[in-house]
């Protein structure tokens, strides 16, 4: 047994601190300058056709991202992949280190043509059902985002409890599950999803905070106060007013 004595314990404790720190600070860190060239890049990529070069002054591409947190390496889910914008925009900014599936349960033909015509190694399609849109296959996800859909899945014979609760269990802890869709006014609720294509953003934070989600940041971005939130947000006669929630996956 080797018996030190107090001061050598305090030297030692001292150096361990220091160790520590050192190693910390050494660790790569990108600051938001980084990340911001890289999102302005990822935007850029040849690979995006010009309909999203068209719907990137409504949809903000480069705070979305921000908002999101994207970074290489993710493993991502973009549940109701629609025409594939949002995740193809992903599959760009996770970079071949990291994957994104696209779900859906009946792929269109905008989302097979955009596939087709530029295939991406870690971008995957996935037909599944809203109720357990996870593919077996996947690892425990980073990132599942919701980009302007849940108020569709509000309408469709969807247990939206189950799917929720589905997200959270595929989720890492402390992994995130981004939510934007068109503003409802406040008490519509569900109520007008298949007329105005809207949602009452109570009804986001009410349906996944049960699954076990915590609010973990609201984003500005794509907010509209001149917006009545009374037309559908299908032909708008300005921009719609749109609430960015993200949430968390407690960490154990």
């Amino acid at each position: 047994m080797i018996l030190r004595t107090p001061r050598k314990l305090a030297r030692l404790t001292i150096a361990v601190i220091v160790g520590v720190t050192s190693a910390c600070a050494s660790a790569p860190m990108e600051d938001k300058t980084s990340a911001a060239a890289r999102y302005d890049g990822v935007i850029a990529s040849p690979v995006r056709t010009d309909q999203d070069r068209r719907m990137d002054a409504a949809r903000h591409p480069a705070q979305f991202l921000s908002f999101a947190q994207v970074k290489p390496g993710m493993q991502t889910l973009d549940v109701s992949a629609g025409a594939g914008y949002t995740s193809q925009l992903l599959a760009l900014a996770v970079g071949a280190s990291g994957t994104v599936w696209a779900q859906t349960p009946k792929p269109g033909p905008t989302l097979v043509k955009r596939l087709a015509d530029n295939p991406q190694a870690n971008l995957i399609l996935v037909t599944r059902p809203f109720d357990d849109p996870v593919p077996d296959q996947a690892p425990m996800l980073d990132l599942i985002t919701i980009i302007l859909n849940y108020h569709d899945i509000t309408y469709l014979p969807v247990d939206r409890a189950r799917m929720n609760e589905r997200l959270f269990a595929a989720l890492k802890p402390g992994g995130r599950l981004v939510v934007v869709d068109h503003s409802g006014r406040a008490g519509t609720g569900i109520s007008e999803g298949k007329t105005l294509h809207r949602i009452d953003e109570a009804v986001v934070l009410s349906e996944v905070r049960q699954a076990g989600f915590v609010l973990d940041a609201e984003g500005g971005f794509l907010r509209n106060p001149a917006d009545p939130r009374s037309e559908s947000s299908s032909d708008p006669k300005v921009p719609t007013d749109k609430f960015a929630l993200r949430f968390v996956k407690p960490s154990l």
